[in-house]
């Protein structure tokens, strides 16, 4: 290798992040970052990595995409017997985290989990395309296979049975929601002093807002 791994580094110098100009609801204040990741035409703004934990305390996190969010929370989609389905109804307990290097930008979320209803669930699945549609019913996420060919064939035979006619949402694939409790809003800054701003959700309604430590 011409670079160690340990030389590898930037300064981020773009911009700061001050108590002064944030919004004091931290969704509204997502919305105006990511509203700021779409206009700045970064590659998938809405990828975040998705951390779960088993009861017993083992972790496992993935890269997954981000559906839609509001003041409840942030909804993804998956296969509720995958791994990260069967956890996140085991342990209701989640972390999300956006990664936006061009903005020199990380958004960290920290909250419990339950299932949207099944007619949010059908209203997303109307619009995948055809074939994430039926990837849906092929896929047994997760579990060990063979080899590509099986999938491939299961893919086959779900086209036929649903041939000519609209693909219904299988009664295992769904969506989770985040309900935030913590939500932090990091800036790059230089010489690694960057800017850190929680917001902690109040037992009695609202939002604590303090600066850490970099």
């Amino acid at each position: 290798m011409d670079k160690s791994i340990a030389d590898i580094r930037k300064d981020y110098t773009l911009q700061d992040l001050s108590e002064k100009e944030i919004d004091s609801n931290p969704f509204v204040q997502f919305k105006i970052w990511f509203g700021q990741s779409l206009a700045a035409q970064l590659p998938e703004p809405n990828a975040m990595t998705l951390a779960t934990c088993t009861p017993n305390g083992r972790p496992s996190a993935r890269m997954v995409l981000l559906k839609d969010f509001d003041e409840r929370g942030f909804v993804l989609f998956t296969n509720y017997n995958s791994q990260k389905g069967q956890e996140l109804t085991a342990n209701p307990l989640a972390a999300l985290v956006f990664w936006w290097a061009e903005l020199e930008r990380q958004v960290r979320i920290v909250g419990t989990v339950e299932k949207i209803s099944s007619a949010q669930s059908d209203s997303y699945f109307e619009i995948r395309p055809p074939y994430s549609r039926l990837g849906a019913w092929a896929s047994n996420q997760s579990e060990v296979i063979a080899s590509r060919d099986i999938l491939e064939s299961q893919l086959q035979e779900f086209e036929r049975v649903y041939q000519n006619q609209e693909v219904p949402r299988p009664p295992h694939w769904g969506g989770f929601r985040v309900i935030p409790q913590e939500i932090e809003f990091w800036q790059g800054r230089s010489s690694r002093l960057h800017d850190r701003l929680l917001y902690t959700r109040l037992d009695a309604g609202g939002w604590k807002i303090e600066r850490l430590s970099p």
